[in-house]
């Protein structure tokens, strides 16, 4: 077996080898939907903790008032509308507890719902954020607005980007709370919470902001390379929680913020955050596990007010997609700090980032994802070319060497070690690096891992089309050769079927075709199990990657062809002419018997 062959070999177990891992560690996601009550209590006042040096209502975390004491649709709503967004804030406590994503749909038919992000307490697997003050010294929680508090409308009757909102609440007993609530065109709302002492005598309270989920989402992925649950960052830090790692809701962790952090839940591709830019805040996650809410919150420090002063505390609530650039812009124009950190992008960060960012602008020249992919694709061979150009000029010298490495072979004969020792000084000589071969497509292993990350994760691969029946880009390809792709009557098989593994798509099948005509730029080995080896080898990935997305057996498709002709001009370049078209048809011509 010759060297380069080895090489050859060996870079081909590897990246099938590392497939194979990935698709035993990393299988396709698969929901896990949940068996929610349907009238499950709200948060309770209490579970919010200490505020700061504040105690709250000595209560108990017993003391629950439950949502249903006053039902949602006996309180008036506010109306949210912009052009990404729409839904209603309930005057019960002042919940944002109904937000539909505008832009985005459930799936691709065209009447299919858009996307629902919040929902209220009630419904199944109620999500909502709520604001309100924890009482301090001389003040009882029936003081102070809380989870069932019911506001008045002071101005503004729809929440608008030019249009804010005013809610009022007065305690009869000289405390008078206002809610100034603002959006911009996009998913961010601003929050001015204020509070007017016109008693006689000082109070102690402290603000707080709350993002609840009365149990795990119904369409949670549960995918080890995705995180969905708490996401916080947090002096510098980013954390991240899954659900079954939740603290009880009595032994959490508080953060000290600093200057600015934000705490919230993340999604596949939506998130609600709470974010706080004033120094002495508090941040905490935990979940009330008598009642599986998870809980996020920002408790702001305390505030004591005199007889006529007035104190006024502003956060920010996001609550959307994660689009790149909407959420690049708050970080970079809104002080929002390491806000592009809430898109998970993986262990091959200094990859996928820059990466996505090149995709990005690709898609916004070219307009059209997939061509956006291709166009990734001959960027990453042109970075890669100084390396391709050793690697296949390398190549060209090996098969040059051919003769001479054959005759030290008839020379030495079963002398394996003086085999080597003549084969190492010929290399030496002729200035050839034998593994030189192995060196591009070891390279293409994390390259291959972060478009992968990159086309799971982010949103705007997802319903992107590119041509044809290739609507997205984030699924794989739903033609099939089990009904003649589409020319026979009957429906394809279901996606993630067995079936739909076998009766694979025509891009799976074009991959295998790419990865063997680049098998044919070299001729057969002679060694009949490397023939196997090789035989099988496209095929085998040709199913393997058959059920990946789409967008990435586009990449896969698109650099194997840019590999065969950077291979044969290269080679051509250094005086080795691949016999493409004789290595076929050897291929096709049935081997003689061995004669007995």
């Amino acid at each position: 077996m010759d060297d380069q062959n080895k090489n050859l070999i060996l870079a081909v177990a590897l990246s099938m080898l590392v497939i194979l891992g990935w698709s035993v560690f990393f299988p396709p996601p698969e929901p896990s939907p949940q068996d929610l009550a349907a009238a499950t209590p709200a948060v309770s006042q209490t579970q919010l903790g200490d505020a700061a040096s504040v105690p709250l209502a000595a209560a108990g975390t017993e003391a629950v008032a439950a949502a249903d004491a006053k039902p949602a649709a006996d309180v008036p709503r506010i109306r949210i509308e912009s052009g990404h967004v729409e839904g209603t804030i309930s005057l019960l406590g002042g919940r944002f507890d109904e937000l539909k994503l505008k832009k985005y749909r459930q799936t691709l038919e065209p009447d299919s719902d858009i996307v629902s992000l919040l929902k209220p307490t009630g419904a199944e697997s109620a999500y909502y954020a709520l604001y309100g003050w924890a009482p301090g010294a001389g003040l009882s929680g029936d003081l102070v607005p809380g989870p069932n508090t019911v506001w008045s409308l002071k101005s503004g009757d729809t929440l608008t980007p030019t249009t804010p909102v005013v809610l009022t609440w007065n305690n009869g007993q000289g405390l008078t709370f206002t809610r100034d609530i603002s959006l911009d065109e996009n998913y961010m709302f601003t929050i001015a919470q204020s509070v007017a002492n016109a008693g006689s005598t000082a109070v102690s309270l402290a603000p707080y902001g709350t993002i609840a989920r009365h149990g795990e989402p119904a369409d949670l992925k549960n995918f080890f390379i995705l995180h969905e649950g708490a996401i916080r960052h947090v002096a510098g830090e980013l954390t991240e929680t899954d659900y079954g790692d939740f603290e009880a809701a009595r032994s959490h962790e508080e953060l000290e913020v600093g200057d600015k952090g934000w705490t919230g839940f993340t999604d596949h591709y939506w998130m609600t955050t709470l974010i706080v830019d004033q120094a002495g805040a508090k941040i905490s996650t935990f979940n009330d596990t008598s009642r599986n809410i998870f809980q996020t919150t920002a408790k702001h420090k305390t505030e004591t007010l005199e007889p006529g002063q007035t104190a006024i505390v502003s956060s920010r609530l996001f609550a959307g997609a994660k689009e790149w650039e909407t959420i690049r812009n708050y970080q970079n124009e809104s002080g929002v700090p390491k806000f592009l950190d809430s898109i998970d992008w993986g262990w091959f960060f200094f990859i996928t980032k820059p990466m996505f960012w090149l995709l990005h602008y690709l898609h916004a020249l070219i307009g059209n994802m997939g061509w956006a992919i291709i166009a990734l694709t001959f960027i990453i061979k042109l970075v890669l070319f100084p390396l391709a150009y050793k690697s296949y000029a390398s190549m060209a010298k090996m098969k040059e060497l051919q003769p001479q490495m054959e005759k030290i072979k008839e020379q030495a004969g079963d002398d394996r070690q003086k085999v080597q020792q003549e084969m190492m000084a010929l290399y030496k000589k002729e200035k050839v690096n034998p593994a030189a071969g192995c060196l591009p497509i070891l390279m293409q292993i994390p390259i291959f891992f972060s478009l992968y990350k990159v086309i799971f994760v982010t949103l705007e691969l997802r319903h992107a089309p590119w041509i044809g029946w290739l609507t997205d880009l984030s699924a794989p390809d739903p033609s099939t050769i089990f009904n003649l792709y589409g020319l026979l009557p009957w429906d394809a098989p279901e996606q993630g079927s067995i079936l739909a593994l076998i009766f694979i798509g025509v891009l799976p099948l074009l991959l295998g075709i790419t990865m063997w005509l680049q098998q044919k730029l070299n001729p057969a080995p002679s060694d009949p199990i490397q023939q196997q080896i090789f035989a099988w080898m496209p095929w085998v990935f040709m199913f393997m990657l058959g059920s990946f997305a789409s967008g990435l057996v586009i990449y896969w498709i698109a650099n194997n062809t840019i590999t065969f002709t950077q291979q044969y001009l290269i080679m051509r370049s250094h005086g080795y002419k691949p016999d493409v078209f004789g290595n076929i048809l050897s291929s096709f011509k049935r081997k003689p018997k061995d004669a007995e």
